[in-house]
């Protein structure tokens, strides 16, 4: 730990930024602000039940890894906060699960990490090879089962009773958990198809080209461009009728909704088109780790708008989908280019795998990141609907400011706790910490905990020696998509600013997941506060081919809309070129050298 390693940094709290230590021992360890999934003040409940790291002990159990064993939350002044746990027989550190403390689990045998990792090199590379043969066979299947349990259950719910629907709940939870075990077999299955081709790049080619490989990651096949296109066919019929055109030609949401339920046409279209899509793709939030905010199934408008949007631009969905395929296949001819005998049968036999494994990547986020944490939202919005029945809760979101064993006990009896009160101090001490600025980090940085395989994805260890300029106008982050573009910036922070992206802005936010995958048709460019090389910005920047700079941890703060801005997708750069206090016209970003 600290005391044994070299001490790169420290932040043990400010009078600005205070932390509350638990123990002497949490000091020593690198907390990383996870703002890669959550960037927003997390509620309680999601932060008993809801967080990806509750199982990461399974994950690195299942593995063998030598590297980590265990992986803990701590909410840093209504900010989640996260560290990874070595395998040290004698390390002594609590977590948090379900309301409850635990001691993180460590090995008792003291060899464990000097041992196990020849294990884990024997057992990886099978996943890399048959895992997407689990999925499809088994695992997808099998997750589609569970969400079919629980949509009929909600379906249900209005006739159910609170006691019927607490134990749904349960249900719900249970396969929550299943689903992010899953999640950790695909992830480390992804590690190992992409290890091995990078291993063959090096040894057959004598080095790695990542733009290669990045667009060798892509897919043109999966749930995303299911979305996509569904989105599409929407927007032909309303293109290709007067009445729903007529309907559309509002820039509000709201007024579009209005026209369509005030017409006969209308109200088909919402039946036969926009229903079935929110029951299909609708199981996801604008921020997916959290159960504040309401899902696409929950609300109509989010799609109008998607599809308003989509008649604005004319977007193709073959063409584009074409023109992935067309450039899968063409990294695929480019990485067997030149290679002959046994290099050129290594290499195809390692892509294979990779391609296989490519659509996992957004299949898994629709099946887990968003559908799983959706399916506990809607049955937690169902409980608080009893409780407002009851005369509990004042409104049914309250659920989500409660902590999981406080919603239980109000569940059981009325006079267990002052569940109104509890809910209107949370809300305050929520709307008070979206006046911070979360630093990056907090505790103590070591170069072992530095270099923690897993916080590439949050753009370590780049983003701990990055200094920013003191000229406000530059803005240094990680490459996450090759080219330059010039264009107007859009800051977009939450959902109901989508619909003023504009066809050619340069897309400036936190964070984005598949929900924000609609805004790829449209946008030129992408700057983002978070994510490493392998987050979801960087690789969907990859996958539509726009230059993409991320974790610069200050872009939404230095960027307004309507400045003009310069990013450089390749050397990892953004200058702002002019301020602007009005928005320009769409379509004015200009592509440089891509």
């Amino acid at each position: 730990m600290a005391g044994t390693e070299e001490v790169l940094g420290q932040f043990l709290g400010t009078e600005d930024f205070p932390v509350t230590w638990d123990s002497e021992v949490e000091k020593d360890f690198f907390w990383v602000y996870d703002d890669l999934h959550i960037p927003h003040p997390v509620s309680p409940m999601f932060f008993d039940i809801g967080g990806w790291w509750l199982s990461c002990d399974h994950m690195f159990r299942r593995f063998g890894t030598p590297f980590a064993v265990d992986w803990l939350a701590k909410n840093v002044n209504g900010y989640v906060y996260t560290t990874a746990i070595p395998a040290d027989p004698d390390l002594r550190i609590e977590g948090t699960e379900y309301s409850g403390h635990y001691g993180a689990r460590v090995p008792r045998d003291e060899k464990f990490a000097s041992t196990m990792g020849a294990y884990l090199d024997t057992v990886l590379p099978v996943y890399g090879r048959d895992f997407a043969d689990w999925w499809r066979d088994r695992l997808r299947p099998e997750m589609e089962r569970n969400f079919a349990f629980l949509e009929g259950r909600l379906d249900e719910a209005p006739g159910m009773d609170l006691a019927d629907v607490a134990c749904l709940l349960e249900d719900a939870i249970d396969i929550h958990d299943r689903h992010w075990k899953i999640h950790w077999m695909l992830n480390f299955a992804q590690l190992s198809a992409t290890l091995k081709l990078r291993a063959v790049m090096e040894k057959t080619r004598g080095r790695v080209d990542e733009q290669l490989l990045g667009r060798l990651q892509n897919s043109a096949s999966d749930r995303n461009w299911d979305s996509i296109e569904a989105l599409w066919r929407m927007k032909n019929e309303v293109r290709d009728d007067a009445d729903l055109r007529a309907a559309f030609e509002s820039d509000d949401a709201d007024a579009i909704a209005a026209a369509l339920t005030a017409s006969e046409r209308g109200r088909r279209f919402i039946a036969e088109r926009i229903e079935p899509y929110q029951r299909e793709f609708g199981w996801h939030a604008v921020w997916s780790h959290e159960f504040i905010f309401p899902t696409v199934r929950e609300e109509m408008n989010p799609v109008l708008e998607l599809i308003r949007g989509y008649v604005a631009t004319d977007y193709d969905f073959p063409s584009a989908i074409e023109a992935m395929r067309l450039d899968i296949d063409a990294a695929s001819r480019e990485i067997l280019d030149g290679l002959e005998g046994e290099a050129l049968e290594e290499m195809r036999a390692a892509n294979e795998v990779n391609l296989r494994m490519a659509p996992l990547t957004p299949d898994h986020h629709f099946y887990i990141d968003q559908g799983a944490n959706a399916h506990v939202r809607l049955v937690l919005m169902e409980i608080g609907r009893k409780l407002v029945e009851a005369g509990r809760l004042g409104q049914p979101d309250d659920v989500m400011f409660l902590r999981y064993n406080e919603l239980r006990s109000l569940i059981g009896s009325a006079e267990a706790i002052d569940a109104r009160a509890i809910v209107a101090e949370r809300r305050r001490e929520r709307e008070a910490a979206t006046q911070l600025h979360p630093r990056d980090w907090v505790g103590t940085v070591t170069p072992s905990q530095l270099a923690f395989p897993y916080l590439v994805n949050w753009g370590y260890p780049e983003r701990f020696h990055r200094q920013q300029s003191e000229d406000e106008r530059e803005i240094t982050g990680i490459a996450g998509s090759p080219g330059s573009i010039e264009g107007i910036a859009r800051v977009v922070r939450t959902v109901d600013e989508f619909d003023e992206v504009r066809d050619g802005d340069i897309l400036v936010c936190q964070m984005t997941n598949p929900a924000w995958v609609v805004l790829f048709t449209k946008i030129a460019g992408l700057v983002t506060d978070s994510g490493g090389t392998t987050s979801h910005p960087a690789v969907l920047a990859r996958e539509f081919g726009i230059p993409a700079v991320i974790g610069t941890s200050v872009a939404t703060r230095r960027i307004r809309t309507g400045d003009r801005i310069r990013v450089d997708g390749t050397a990892g750069r953004v200058e702002i070129l002019r301020n602007e206090t009005a928005t320009p016209g769409a379509g004015e970003a200009a592509a440089i050298g891509r």
